[in-house]
């Protein structure tokens, strides 16, 4: 704690902390149905997110290949999203006895974010067609898809286009709001993230995405009409807490730190995939 109040958090050391409160988060994820795992596991859990969507922000302004760093989210993101999909499909006897599977697709929703800040950066550069196609369309990309798309093949019962855009919603060209894993709140706030990171001040980010997050929260209980009280905030739409981890973003020094990089990548979709593994075989065992 020292070290810490001395000098500060590194990236790596956010990258650390958001992926032990994400392992937190996936084990009362893939195991709440015992009844054995208390909540408290997905409160600290709510708070990894907004570290690795800062972490990632970090990336993207100081890569010195932007285009590395996107495909290796943008593949893993796919092949997941190519999982994902097959439960509904080829891979529906994997499902679990009461209809579980894992739905992550974080990784989704930092490549579609990455292609709209790319866009932004562009149009600085006075890039201005490219720039506004990569800053708009991914935004407004699940209305086109709905409008021009899923709306006429839903009337002509075409069950065959809807599989195949289904499939590429999952993996090639995922819609934000198609995603349940961040998706349309992911992009929100990661864009109010990287549109402070100029300001001279850098904690202002920090308290603009603060401010953004308890807005968030507060329109998913108007939306979902439930009454603000404790069983709503803390035991149904709880996604408000992740506000707190603005007590680690602040102790951020700037530094990358050392650690490796390619352990974040391969940790996430393994131990995804792991742990429902077991949750599927005690499942079993006790179902």
């Amino acid at each position: 704690m020292q070290r810490v109040l001395k000098k500060g958090l590194t990236g790596f050391d956010l990258k650390y902390l958001a992926l032990i409160f994400m392992v937190l988060d996936h084990i009362y994820y893939f195991f709440g149905f015992t009844g054995k795992v208390p909540i408290v596991f997905s409160w600290v859990g709510r708070l990894s997110a907004p570290l690795f969507l800062f972490c990632f922000i970090e990336g993207f302004k100081h890569t010195h290949d932007r285009r590395k760093y996107f495909l290796k989210i943008y593949l893993i993101a796919a092949f997941m999203g190519a999982i994902q999909f097959g439960f509904y499909n080829v891979l529906s006897p994997f499902v679990r006895g009461d209809g579980f599977f894992p739905e992550n697709a974080m990784l989704s929703s930092f490549a579609i974010l990455f292609v709209v800040m790319q866009g932004i950066e562009w149009i600085k550069e006075k890039r201005f067609l490219i720039g506004f196609a990569a800053a708009i369309l991914p935004i407004i990309a699940p209305f086109l898809m709905n409008v021009f798309i899923y709306s006429p093949f839903i009337k002509t019962d075409n069950s065959t286009g809807l599989w195949i855009t289904n499939l590429i919603n999952f993996t090639i060209l995922p819609m934000h709001s198609f995603i349940k894993d961040g998706g349309t709140a992911t992009l929100i706030e990661g864009l109010v993230i990287y549109l402070f990171s100029n300001c001279k001040n850098q904690r202002i980010r920090i308290f603009a995405y603060a401010i953004v997050e308890m807005l968030i929260g507060i329109v998913a209980v108007k939306l979902a009409g439930m009454p603000f009280n404790t069983d709503t905030l803390f035991f149904k739409l709880y996604d408000w807490i992740s506000v707190f981890s603005i007590i680690f973003l602040l102790c951020y020094n700037g530094s990358r730190g050392k650690g490796n990089a390619r352990f974040f990548y391969w940790f996430y979709p393994v131990h995804i995939y792991f742990l429902y593994g077991i949750s599927i075989a005690i499942y079993m065992v006790t179902k």
